[in-house]
């Protein structure tokens, strides 16, 4: 039997060079400062924006005062004018008149109009479109509760039977229109 025998390639095969590894160098992020919104009345130099911080809390968070007694009467007195007006108002000279004969959908059109309003306000914090457009909103509710004829003293006594109450316990405990869920294909409303 004759033996095989191995021929050698002709072809060249370069040799690998061994690989060295490169130290890894850790790169350092540099921080960018974040620059927050201040308003404009709050005292900022520099190196003393923490402080400036701590005197805009202190000025924003503290309590609001309560109304005076008194305060909340202008709430009674005019809704006492808006009724007055539905029942013996000229539409050609009371605004509260002319809103009510145009019909109810007008004025929850312009509930809803005048809270738009005082949502764009607060969010662009504009304090004082945002207290005339609250003004707005009040009025424009009561209207509204006139034209349902619902009285002041009812929304009262339900702001006085949900007091101490948790907001969610109270949310939770309302029952859900069977017909707005139905009309909605969800149980997913507030």
């Amino acid at each position: 039997m004759a033996k095989a025998t191995k021929k050698k390639s002709t072809v060249k095969v370069p040799k690998a060079k061994p690989l060295k590894a490169k130290p890894l160098k850790a790169k350092t992020v540099k921080a960018k400062p974040v620059h927050l919104p201040v308003p404009p009345d709050m005292p900022v130099a520099k190196g003393r924006v923490r402080r400036a911080v701590l005197l805009a809390e202190a000025k924003h968070l503290k309590p609001l005062e309560l109304p005076q007694e008194g305060d909340a009467a202008v709430l009674d007195r005019l809704w006492t004018t808006i009724e007055a007006r539905r029942l013996s108002g000229d539409a050609a000279t009371s605004h509260s008149a002319r809103l009510i004969a145009r019909g109810t959908p007008k004025v929850a059109q312009k509930l809803g109009e005048e809270a738009v309003e005082l949502v764009i306000e607060a969010v662009g914090r504009n304090r004082e479109a945002t207290i005339a457009e609250s003004a707005d909103v009040l009025y424009h509710l009561m209207v509204l509760l006139v034209d349902a004829g619902i009285s002041s003293s009812e929304v009262w006594a339900e702001l006085r039977r949900r007091e101490g109450i948790s907001g969610i316990v109270e949310k939770a405990s309302r029952p859900r229109p069977k017909a707005l869920m139905a009309i909605a294909q969800t149980s997913k409303l507030p």
